[in-house]
């Protein structure tokens, strides 16, 4: 596994290859995300145990979202089960999945652990949906705090796994490894991610604004949600392919199974 260094540029590429191999199958990546959230959002229903759950799915899934991008970044037809790829490729790697989901899960839950400390718990109510968002809460400088700081400190968290389902599944690294290498490749790349994340940041941005501009030349405020929705999962499915360009452009191709 050899890292590679790559210039603040290539966060650009990463952005525009995500939405060009999003274009190469449109229905199919858009409907493998929207799986995605549909089996996010069944499972947090599940009393008690569903965030936890839910949380502890997400790098697998993640994963296969980034195994859809491959196919399709490759000109094949990325079929539903590639969702599962994370899950399916032996034993060994279902337990590192599932290792990966756990400390995800743990990290997760110190962050708002540490955020409830600042404003008694209601960031961490809101995000886990067990309260309602509204116009009061928004307004409590406790809450703005700790979303603040739940975002600082969910950054690093961020780095530790960026890369990390996709260690697991495509160089057969542990758990722990694949944490390490991530945490180092986002680091050693910060002025890619950097661009990435702010090049993606204006692409949200320029179609709020166009969709704004849309709906008040219409004179149609229903227009804006109308609009909005289906827009927001397509932006999010973009990222989403984006993310496997991100890991491509990171690593050494492993020889038995190059991406």
């Amino acid at each position: 596994m050899k890292l590679h260094l790559v210039p603040a540029r290539q966060g650009t590429q990463w952005v525009k290859l995500g939405i060009q191999t999003f274009f190469r199958q449109p229905l199919a990546l858009a409907g493998l995300f929207f799986m995605f959230l549909a089996v996010v959002s069944l499972v947090n229903m599940v009393p008690l145990i569903g965030n936890i759950v839910a949380m502890t799915l997400l790098p697998g899934a993640t994963l296969g979202l980034m195994a859809a991008s491959r196919e399709a970044g490759d000109g094949k037809f990325p079929m539903p089960t590639m969702l599962l790829s994370g899950f399916r490729a032996g034993r060994k790697e279902l337990n590192a999945m599932l290792t990966l989901g756990g400390l995800y899960t743990l990290s997760l839950m110190l962050v708002l652990g540490l955020s409830a400390l600042i404003d008694g718990g209601k960031f961490a109510k809101l995000y886990l949906g067990g309260a309602s968002m509204t116009a009061d809460i928004l307004q409590e400088s406790d809450f703005q705090w700790a979303v603040l700081v739940s975002t600082a400190l969910y950054i690093p968290v961020s780095l530790l796994f960026w890369h990390a389902p996709a260690l697991v599944h495509w160089h057969g690294a542990s758990p722990i490894k694949s944490l390490f290498f991530s945490f180092v490749a986002c680091v050693r790349n910060i002025g890619a991610f950097t661009v990435y994340s702010l090049t993606w940041l204006g692409v949200f941005m320029l179609v709020s604004i166009v969709v704004s501009i849309i709906a008040a030349l219409t004179g149609s405020v229903e227009l804006v949600a109308t609009l909005m929705y289906p827009a927001a999962i397509i932006l999010a499915a973009m990222f989403f392919t984006s993310i496997y360009f991100t890991f491509r452009d990171n690593f050494e191709p492993d020889l038995g199974d190059a991406p």
